[in-house]
């Protein structure tokens, strides 16, 4: 290889790694940690949750089971962000 091709070749990985040390830099605070979400996403205790459950252990008997039917409306409500009483 010439020594131009060479010269190229380290500069593309000298940028790739600068680039990557920004980025990496940039997702850190002050204190050297690792940015982190201010709050969790979902709570802790989420009653939906419980009965997504009690319908996964139901199997297919869930089909036919109105408290399932209702558990999977609010889940996909809550999904697509609809709001259940009525004023979108």
């Amino acid at each position: 290889m010439e020594g131009s091709v060479l010269a190229r070749i380290a500069a593309i990985v000298f940028v790739a790694i600068a680039v990557t040390a920004a980025l990496v830099e940039m997702g850190r605070d002050e204190a050297g940690q690792a940015a982190r979400p201010a709050a969790p996403l979902m709570p802790e205790t989420d009653p939906l949750r419980a009965e997504q459950r009690r319908c996964q252990e139901l199997g297919e008997a869930a089909a036919s089971d109105p408290d399932c039917l209702a558990v999977w409306a609010e889940t996909r409500d809550r999904f697509l962000g609809r709001d259940r009483t009525g004023g979108e």
